[in-house]
């Protein structure tokens, strides 16, 4: 073994606790290590679980003494996310005045990651609500992104990403309503997938507010890591069935292949900066050698959608979460709010139903070109990096992330699968792209990352280099 244990992805833990090369307390052990090294730089994780999983730990091991059946990730170190529930945990949400919020229960998408054997070290940072591009609330304040503290590590599941990159974790649950997954994941240089509606089940037992019409259909769960495979095996244990969650689907993981060659479209704008273009037909490039038909050619309408996706959360965010703000104390959540309320309006009962009916008309014409298209590249962010403070900078600056954030924001609207998937870096930030594809395809989009994924050297872990 020539990395340290902390720099292994789950599906090498997992292999060396089953062959006994390592145990779970040693696995434990090493991720808790590098998080007390490397934690106090970025606030990543910011609720520590050293007792719990060294207990966990050492369940796990004699488990392995005893032979008991073992699950897919047992002893493997994780994280989950403040606004998900885990048993004894509180979810928080980085509001203050849910500090002493506990969970009695596991949420769907933890509680399938533990009853396969994985342990959860830590606890991951996200905006207050998780209603932010950026990671700060007045909580548990600012994660910083490991490779530069001046620019965002991204949000809402920014703490996530931000662990992962610096080695805590092998896995980390995120979720994503309108970015927040694959935002955070390309800005720290890991890999996200943002599931199909319907696919991971959700539910939150200490919310006592059944969820908004938008967030049954934007919302999703979804895992985040260091490879590929790894995203491909925890999502076969997130999509478990769950009574608790009306809209879970049971649609098959593994549809079979497609037509052949498939064909692939990159969406390529010109006002992308050049190093975005080139990841883009980089991953084109590696598609093409293993087979694909690959055109660049962009998906309809994808600045409407964006648009649409707003106008929907913001009708929702404008009643239900904008009287709620003043109460919370966080300062920083009130600017972006405002500001967005000020480019978008107060909520608008009939701009609502019309974007409900123009989401049915865009929805028909993505899925007619992901009929010829099964595949589409897209840029992560139409800018390489945004500063870790823009949302509260003002009218313009919220202007600028919603156009920034365009590529991230359309397929939550549309509910269709995406993975981020890093290339590389560029200027000493990471890079990366997003694959997507037809609604419960998420093969698709993770046998092309695995196949791009071969060709391009992983930029993570790294130590935070400030």
């Amino acid at each position: 073994m020539t990395k340290p244990i902390w720099a292994l992805d789950a599906t090498d833990t997992a292999k060396l606790i089953r062959k006994k090369q390592i145990s779970a307390k040693e696995a434990v052990e090493a991720h808790l290590a590098r998080l007390d090294a490397v934690n106090p730089k970025i606030n990543a994780v910011v609720r520590s679980l050293h007792d719990q999983a060294r207990a966990e730990a050492d369940r796990a091991d004699q488990a392995m003494a005893r032979g008991d059946g073992c699950g897919p990730l047992h002893g493997v170190p994780i994280t989950t996310k403040i606004n998900t529930d885990q048993a004894g945990l509180p979810t928080d949400n980085g509001v203050k005045l849910f500090k002493d919020l506990i969970a009695k229960e596991d949420a769907p998408p933890i509680g399938s990651l533990r009853r396969a054997g994985a342990i959860v070290i830590g606890r991951t940072n996200s905006p207050a609500f998780a209603m932010r591009a950026m990671t700060d609330n007045a909580l548990h304040g600012l994660t910083l992104n490991p490779w530069r503290k001046d620019v965002t590590c991204g949000g809402s599941s920014g703490g996530a990403g931000a662990s992962l990159a610096v080695g805590i974790g092998a896995l980390a649950q995120g979720n994503d309503i309108g970015g927040s997954i694959r935002w955070p994941s390309y800005c720290n240089g890991v890999a996200g997938l943002r599931p199909s509606v319907g696919r991971v089940p959700a539910y939150n037992a200490t919310s006592t507010v059944p969820r908004a019409f938008a967030a049954q259909l934007m919302s999703v769960n979804g895992p985040m890591a260091r490879s590929v495979r790894d995203l491909r095996c925890a999502l076969r244990l997130m999509a478990e069935g769950d009574p608790r969650d009306p809209t879970w689907v049971p649609a098959p993981l593994d549809q079979g292949p497609l037509r052949a060659p498939l064909d692939v479209a990159v969406a390529i704008d010109d006002a992308l900066p050049a190093a975005t273009k080139a990841a883009m037909r980089r991953a084109a490039s590696h598609l093409r050698e293993m087979g694909y038909e690959v055109d660049e050619v962009s998906p309809p309408d994808i600045d409407r959608v964006a648009d649409l996706w707003s106008d929907l959360a913001f009708s929702e965010i404008g009643s239900m979460l904008r009287p709620f703000v003043p109460a919370t104390g966080d300062e920083d959540m009130g600017r972006f709010v405002e500001a967005l309320t000020e480019i978008k309006g107060t909520a608008d009962v009939a701009k609502y139903q019309a974007g409900l009916r123009e989401r049915d008309a865009l929805l028909i014409k993505w899925q007619v070109f992901l009929d010829k298209y099964p595949l589409i590249i897209l840029p992560a962010c139409a800018e390489h990096a945004l500063p870790f403070d823009l949302d509260k900078q003002g009218v313009p600056a919220v202007k600028r992330l919603l156009a920034a954030m365009k590529y991230q924001i359309s397929l939550p609207v549309l509910g269709f699968p995406g993975l981020a998937l890093p290339m590389g870096t560029h200027d000493g930030l990471p890079i990366g792209i997003q694959i997507v594809s037809r609604r419960f395809r998420e093969d698709l989009c993770l046998n092309a990352g695995e196949l791009i994924e071969f060709r391009e050297a992983p930029v993570t872990p790294i130590d935070p280099t400030w």
